[in-house]
């Protein structure tokens, strides 16, 4: 046998060649280098960092990378400065330090809300990722440079310092293990869990509510690290759940024992004095009519009938500032707090209760002290005079709504008679709102019913009758007056500084996606702005009652721009107002306060106040408004997920009201309640949410979901800590 030629070993048994190993050092790879290095241009990395951060795993590889770099540097793609590599982002291209505040997104990047000068115009919000973001959290001042990012073809922003933090305490759930524990916070907005060493636990348990403060956050850790302060309770308990809500969004749990004093050294009584100085209403017919639960009167009124056939209405408001002087303790901590928040079981009210509940509240039966809004009327609610000041007012009566509706409903009852008058002139007044362009869509507020221990036993959607309506209409009256009546006065040819509730003109843009959202439930829509006020009214009376009411209302009101306080007179969209202000809840609201002051002093031929003062005040009460109103929501969540956790299993018919890249969102009918239904649970299917034609749809059998569509669910999982609702399709 002739011996054969010697086989290459890199060939196997039957002559064929080996498959070789393939190199991690691709395309890929080298993009990602890329990635890495235009992410932070101004830092520069080791070759070791490299290998770590791509990931490369062989030895083989990880020599040939230092060559491949050495390639990629020749060919302009990074630059080597020593032993480390560099982004080819040169220094004029990074701009210089600007300040802005952090407003997280999720877990991958935020936006950075640029500070901008008087003079300058408003700038766009920039995005920066997570490796970019310095130890950054949600709400911190920062300083930052930008870039041009050319992977990704935008500008981008690097956090270069950290100016403040907007806070440094946090709540959350204490997790403990043998050797450490840590803390996940509740807020939605902090993506880092908290290290906690075992030393600084307290006498914290596995699974309490606690407050969590960062001791520090060295450069290379993942997690800050803190220490427990203070333990709200045990995780799920109704106390501990609303305490760590209020800490969450930053409410105070008590008043300040000096404030607290100086509101408890108020007499009680009421100088006569001070009672000649005013205009006497305590003979005219007075009463309030507020919720059944209200423990604090704002507004009053009073009625008469005048000689002449009209009627003399009076819309009488609670004399806060005669209390609450400027410079005093009570004043600081009313701007301080510039509005009461009303949680689900509780009120964080603005005024200590000795005035809250007590001087200033409008009980029945005593005198108390008013700011009034006197108008003479038609019964078709024409006004013919008008006079505004300080009054002294008896109430004889308290009203709920349910009351007052019955006498309204029946025509019996004590002061039916007026009450009717006040109704049929609101009505009329309303009508004539609504003609002059105002808009009618209103949110759907949910009522609990709750034991003696704060859990909710029972669930309904507050229902607005003509009760409720007659109030607003009269101290949306009054509040209108008020700000015309002041806007009409002139310094050097200027209006004197006042302060308004304002409501610009919807966004063309945001406008345009509600129709088309609208069109898909079969509603044309007329985007002319002249036409809009009466297009959505029409809207809104097509749509009650159908199942897609709740959710065509609530993106209409999302669409719209929101209400905010200023000095600068730009009128009220949605009511349809030139110029609008708030008066008329001055116990709850800081502007309210600032909005009698001002009237009072333009009444004593005042010179106009100082804007700059005034619109700092405005900024910082529309942000107190801001931060209740998410608290307020937050609290009905949590209320909502205890509730629902009752129904485990159940099935319940509901509403599609939310598409996302990773489930549905549907509100039960009944209830209010929203929940997500995760693609991921969905069998049978793989579902792809398009998120231009708003749908979801199954790959495979094609199965279509979208907004306002019925749909049936099972309530398969409810999480207090998260306030979530998760359901499963029917």
């Amino acid at each position: 046998m002739t011996k054969g030629k010697k086989k290459n070993k890199k060939e196997n048994s039957r002559g064929k060649r080996k498959p070789q190993k393939r190199s991690s050092l691709n395309k890929y790879t080298i993009e990602n280098i890329i990635n890495l290095l235009n992410s932070s241009p101004e830092s520069s990395f080791s070759l070791r960092q490299i290998n770590k951060e791509v990931r490369i795993k062989s030895q083989t590889d990880k020599d040939k990378l230092k060559y491949i770099l050495a390639q990629m540097a020749e060919e302009g793609k990074l630059q080597i400065k020593g032993k480390k590599y560099q982004s080819i982002t040169l220094e004029n291209e990074i701009s210089e330090s600007r300040t802005a505040t952090v407003d997280f997104v999720n877990p991958k990047f935020a936006f950075l809300i640029v500070d901008t000068k008087v003079d300058e115009e408003p700038q766009e919000d920039i995005r920066v990722v997570i490796t970019n973001m310095n130890r950054a959290l949600h709400g911190d001042k920062v300083e930052f440079t930008t870039f041009y990012n050319r992977n990704r073809n935008r500008t981008e922003a690097k956090i270069t310092k950290i100016l403040k933090r907007e806070k440094d305490e946090y709540v959350g759930q204490l997790q403990v293990s043998d050797r450490f524990a840590f803390v996940a916070a509740s807020d939605r907005k902090m993506f880092f869990d908290f290290f906690i060493p075992r030393d600084q636990i307290g006498e914290a348990n596995h699974g309490d509510k606690v407050i969590v403060k960062m001791t520090q956050w060295k450069p290379n850790d993942k997690s800050p690290t803190g220490k427990i302060i203070k333990i709200l309770g045990k995780a799920g308990e109704n106390n501990t759940e609303i305490h760590s809500i209020m800490f969450e969004f930053g409410l105070p749990f008590e008043f300040p024992k000096e404030v607290e004093a100086e509101a408890n050294m108020i007499p009680d009584e009421i100088p006569e004095e001070e009672i000649k100085n005013r205009k006497d209403f305590r003979n005219r017919t007075t009463f309030t009519i507020d919720p059944l639960t209200a423990k604090d009167f704002d507004d009053a009124l009073s009625i008469r009938k005048m000689k002449n056939g009209h009627y003399e209405i009076g819309v009488h408001i609670a004399d806060v500032t005669h209390y609450v002087r400027p410079g005093s303790q009570l004043e600081e901590e009313a701007l301080k707090r510039a509005t009461s928040v009303y949680l689900v079981d509780r009120t964080v009210p603005m005024l200590p209760e000795k005035l809250s509940n007590g001087l200033c509240s409008l009980n029945p039966n005593v005198d108390r002290l008013a700011f009034g809004a006197i108008f003479e009327m038609d019964e078709d609610g024409k006004i013919h005079k008008q006079q505004f000041g300080r009054t002294v007012i008896h109430s004889d009566r308290r009203f709920t709504y349910e009351e007052a509706q019955e006498r309204i409903e029946s025509g019996k009852g004590d002061y039916q008679e007026e009450i009717n008058i006040l109704n049929d002139i609101a009505l009329k007044l309303r009508n004539q709102r609504f003609k002059n362009g105002a808009i009618s869509f209103e949110s759907v507020e949910l009522k609990f019913d709750l034991d003696e221990e704060g859990k909710p036993i029972g669930l309904t959607p507050k229902i607005r009758k003509d009760a409720h309506k007659m109030i607003e209409e009269f101290m949306l009256l009054a509040n209108k007056r008020v700000a015309e009546s002041i806007f009409r006065k002139k310094q050097d040819g200027k209006p004197c500084t006042m302060v308004y509730r304002v409501h610009g003109d919807p966004d063309p843009d945001k406008l345009a996606q509600f129709a088309t959202f609208a069109k898909r439930f079969g509603y044309d829509l007329n985007l002319s702005m002249k036409k809009l006020p009466q297009t959505l009214n029409k809207l809104t009376d097509e749509v009650e009652g159908k199942p897609e009411q709740n959710i065509i209302e609530q993106q209409a009101i999302r669409t719209m721009a929101k209400a905010v306080y200023t000095t600068t007179a730009e009128g009220h969209y949605g009511l349809g107002f030139a110029h609008y202000t708030h008066f008329t809840s001055p116990i709850r609201r800081y502007p309210d306060m600032m909005v009698h002051r001002l009237l009072q002093h333009y009444l004593d031929k005042g010179k106009s106040a100082d804007e700059n003062e005034y619109e700092d005040k405005c900024k910082h009460s529309s942000a107190r408004e801001k931060v209740a109103a998410d608290a307020e929501r937050a609290s009905i969540k949590y209320k909502q997920v205890e509730f629902m956790s009752e129904f485990l299993g159940e099935e319940m018919e509901g509403t599609i009201s939310g598409l996302t890249d990773w489930g549905m969102f549907v509100e039960l009918n009944d209830t209010r309640c929203e929940g997500l239904i995760r693609y991921s649970s969905m069998t049978g299917d793989q579902y792809i949410f398009d998120n231009d034609a708003m749908i979801v749809q199954g790959v495979r059998y094609k199965e279509k979901f979208q907004l306002g569509d019925p749909i049936k669910v099972i309530v398969k999982e409810t999480n207090i800590e998260k306030r979530s609702i998760d359901f499963e399709l029917v």
